[in-house]
């Protein structure tokens, strides 16, 4: 059986960030072909000015202007009846869910996409000494527009008629705005030639294959939560209610003892790494404070053996002592470092504690008459919280393992388009938190910020991509289905937020991730009804 272990400490709905993140160019498995895409330069090549192409793709293959193409999946093919005036492709696949294309284009059709240019310049360029429309000779026409931009024109004409073509067996799969000239533009103008063969490479980005690496696939999944006493309803109602007694009691100031646990005390805090010979090494900026005021009862983000170094510590004494930062440490920096701190006890208190009685029950929570009273409705509160947290920790499980059970090559371009979703989703939030004015709104908003996201979190971003993959294929495979109504009024409540923030937004791109969120909800409602859960407590 699939099966795998979940935590419910910290547990967030990834479905919720999905909204934001969820695919817009690929909707579970199927490309946009017919919307108009824009060929780019790869970053690897880029020429020195910048230069696109437009591919006219919603354009029928009847309005098309038709050339003779023939492609070939690994070698070099060619049309039986095309010969030696055919357009010939060798389509060679890449890693990333991408196909490139070397592009060999006959010399007739180079010369008829160069008389092509000529066509179009006399008619947009008035030559002295003819009328409008008139034909001008090819000699006095280059004299007057240049050689060099009627060349640059012809190469980009040669683009636009042969690339449809020669992208057309990848037409129904290619990602919207993933095409890539892979040959330099001034290359490609300095090799142009009316009477050789034209040549360049294109890449393509494609709708990534979805592997199952078992022959159940989804089925017969089973999910291991394991839920920490944090969110249990019971303990979480005690720790309530003993922080609200906590915030009514009164600060008194130790003078007969050293510290000790359920006081606050206020620190200055020095640190220095301790190299491999014992000796002092440099200061740790990150781990140093003054003032800094710690109550002992709340020491869940101390470094272990920080607090236990310093029961006993008086006011005014100093203490020094080892400590290793564990290997699981948030700041990458410091972990497994051994590190020497220099701690200064500034003040010492300790709490006096109000009486728990029903004289207490109105400041505890407004409203309650009683302590009973109290407990009850701070413990139904807990209760919801708890019930909320195990849900989102169930559907983040759920996603989790989906997310094993498949190898998906994820295509570059769809990493980056969601990468830069879930930034700007990110940085929605801490707008509507009031978390940043406009200067740090505008730095985190550089291409700079944009991209050290991308390296720092790809590993996330690429399994939320083969989660919301993976859901779109569950969806279609057991046919299910969501109202019209729930999309029309989720589609108004996105459109409603993105007012508020005054954010720009494209209707039928929210449409498309409202769909996405709509479809995973109705695939985990299914999955937890089909698998098996089990709940495990620490």
């Amino acid at each position: 059986q699939n099966q795998t272990p979940c935590s419910l400490r910290g547990a967030a709905m990834e479905l919720a960030t999905a909204a934001v993140v969820s695919t817009a160019s690929i909707h579970h498995g199927r490309s946009h072909s017919s919307a108009p895409r824009t060929a780019s330069w790869s970053s690897s090549s880029s020429p020195s000015s910048s230069w696109s192409l437009s591919i006219p793709a919603s354009t029928s293959r009847s309005q098309r202007r038709r050339l003779p193409v023939t492609s070939a999946a690994v070698e070099l093919r060619e049309a039986a009846a095309g010969g030696g005036d055919s357009v010939r492709v060798i389509e060679t696949p890449q890693p990333n869910s991408c196909v490139k294309f070397s592009v060999e284009v006959p010399p007739s059709i180079c010369q008829e996409c160069y008389q092509t240019t000529l066509l179009e310049y006399s008619k947009r360029f008035k030559v002295p000494g003819f009328r409008p429309g008139k034909i001008v000779p090819e000699n006095v026409l280059l004299n007057y527009v240049g050689p060099q931009h009627v060349r640059a024109a012809t190469v980009e004409a040669i683009l636009r008629h042969t690339l449809p073509q020669a992208l057309s067996s990848v037409e129904e799969r290619a990602l919207e705005d993933s095409v890539r000239i892979l040959t330099k533009f001034d290359d490609m103008n300095e090799a142009f030639s009316l009477d050789h063969v034209f040549r360049y490479d294109v890449a393509v980005d494609v709708v990534p294959e979805v592997r199952w690496l078992s022959e159940d696939k989804y089925k017969n999944l089973k999910v291991v939560i394991e839920i920490d006493e944090i969110v249990d309803a019971e303990k979480a109602a005690e720790l309530e209610l003993k922080r609200r007694r906590k915030s009514l009691g009164l600060l008194r100031i130790v003078t007969d003892r050293g510290l000790q646990v359920g006081d606050l005390v206020v620190l200055d805090i020095l640190a220095e790494t301790i190299t491999t010979d014992g000796s002092k090494g440099e200061k740790i900026p990150s781990a140093e404070s003054t003032g800094f005021h710690l109550d002992t009862e709340e020491n869940t983000n101390l470094v272990p053996g920080f607090l236990g170094s310093l029961i006993g510590i008086r006011p005014g004494e100093t203490r020094t002592f080892p400590i290793q930062f564990p290997e699981s440490f948030e700041q990458e920096t410091l972990q497994g470092v051994r590190a020497q701190f220099t701690v200064v006890c500034k003040e010492l208190f300790y709490r006096e504690l109000p009486e728990l009685d029903d004289s207490l029950a109105a400041k505890l929570l407004p409203g309650c008459n009683t302590i009973d009273e109290v407990k009850e409705r701070i413990l139904e509160r807990c209760k919801e919280v708890e019930k909320t947290a195990i849900e989102q920790a169930t559907d983040n499980a759920i996603l989790d393992q989906l997310g094993k059970l498949v190898d998906v090559d994820v295509p570059r371009s769809l990493f980056q388009e969601q990468g830069q979703q879930l930034y700007g989703a990110k940085l929605l939030q801490l707008q509507a938190e009031r978390k940043l004015d406009k200067d740090q709104l505008a730095s985190l908003s550089s291409e700079k910020s944009v991209q050290e996201y991308l390296k720092s979190e790809r590993e996330n971003i690429t399994r939320i991509i083969k989660q919301m993959l993976v859901v779109g294929e569950i969806f279609k495979a057991e046919n299910l289905q969501y109202s019209t109504d729930q999309l029309v009024k989720e589609v108004e409540n996105s459109i409603e937020e993105f007012k508020r923030y005054n954010q720009d937004y494209d209707e039928g791109n929210i449409k498309q991730q409202v769909q996405d969120v709509l479809e995973a909800a109705k695939v985990l409602e299914w999955l937890k009804e089909n698998c098996t859960i089990e709940y495990i407590k620490k």
